[in-house]
């Protein structure tokens, strides 16, 4: 189905001419989303969506809406097809699809109910066969929501990756290997993009003060794209962007490395992420086709080191930090 036919679905989801109509049907965490924090730069370029849950976690419903609020569950859900409609408009690109694995078929993704995941199907499964993904209104789904809407290809792979695992494996106790990795990315994962290939190997090294600190002047800042930066950092895992909303230093992400020209740097925001969308995603098929993966492949970052992402970062002395900034080389698996 393409986005033309989908138009007028997508748009009859929800309105928000009268937001208060909607506001008791999200809580107040939502309220606590800092939509110009840095390591939100890169989901705050969807405007659409960050506005309208800024409008709907500040504004206040009275009694002559109650009604109203009642019959409008799932607005998450719908905030996201919305969403997900104006970004297909405004980049002329097809709404995204799954990538199919075994008999399946393309499927268009869409936002639904966490109620249409049929009892005793997994979610992944779900999503694989249907292109249905299961949206709860919390800040867990809002920011799995906005990954998809960001790196689409790169989510579709990653289920595509769970698919072949469950029809191999089934659904049990254990994920194995290949699962547990495609989880940690996806829920704690961030993606290091430089044009400096000395700051990935630094990273993936532990050696803090050759990838964060020393080429500190190399770093982009966020929120002053700069062409002439040689590194940045993009949270890709939805459970830190929700464990950020209190920042902690202790935070760490698992990261992979993707280096680029210098041109990439030079791209606006929105074509950043779209080229990086499809070299993730490759980077990913990679990773999870090798015979021995696991989530030992991912390099710690303790999130709150990148530079420009938290201002106690700019004295050296944030490093020090052993508990958080730790020693030594990962072992080989």
């Amino acid at each position: 189905m393409t986005a033309t036919n989908l138009s007028s679905t997508l748009h009859s989801d929800i309105h928000f001419e009268h937001p208060s109509a909607f506001a008791n049907s999200l809580d107040s965490s939502f309220a606590m989303i800092d939509w110009q924090a840095p390591w939100l730069c890169h989901l705050h370029q969807l405007s659409y969506l960050s506005k309208t849950i800024r409008q709907l976690s500040t504004v206040k419903a009275d009694s002559s809406n109650t009604a109203k609020i009642e019959k409008t569950p799932d607005i998450i859900a719908k905030v996201l097809n919305t969403a997900l409609q104006q970004q297909s408009e405004r980049t002329q690109q097809p709404l995204p699809q799954t990538k199919p694995s075994l008999n399946n078929q393309t499927q268009t993704l869409r936002f639904v109910s966490q109620d249409a995941l049929p009892e005793g199907e997994a979610y992944e499964s779900f999503i694989g066969t249907t292109g249905n993904i299961p949206t709860r209104d919390n800040l867990h789904d809002l920011f799995n929501g906005s990954i998809w809407l960001t790196f689409p290809k790169t989510k579709a792979l990653l289920n595509y990756y769970h698919m072949n695992e469950i029809a191999v494996q089934g659904i049990g106790g254990s994920r194995g290997r290949v699962r547990d990795t495609i989880t940690v990315f996806d829920e704690n994962g961030a993606v290091l993009v430089t044009a400096d290939p000395s700051i990935g190997e630094a990273l993936v090294g532990f050696d803090w003060q050759g990838s964060l600190v020393n080429p500190r002047d190399k770093w982009d800042n966020p929120k002053q794209l700069n062409s002439g930066a040689q590194a940045a950092v993009y949270i890709f895992g939805h459970a830190l962007l929700e464990k950020l909303i209190q920042p902690r230093k202790a935070l760490c992400a698992h990261s992979i490395v993707i280096n680029v020209t210098q041109d990439f740097f030079a791209l606006s925001l929105p074509e950043r992420l779209r080229y990086l969308d499809q070299k993730v995603a490759d980077y990913m098929d990679a990773l999870l086709s090798q015979p021995e993966v696991t989530p030992r492949k991912l390099s710690p970052l303790p999130i709150l080191g990148v530079p420009h992402f938290w201002v106690a970062n700019s004295t050296v002395s944030f490093y020090d930090d052993s508990h958080v900034f730790r020693s030594g080389r990962r072992r080989q698996t």
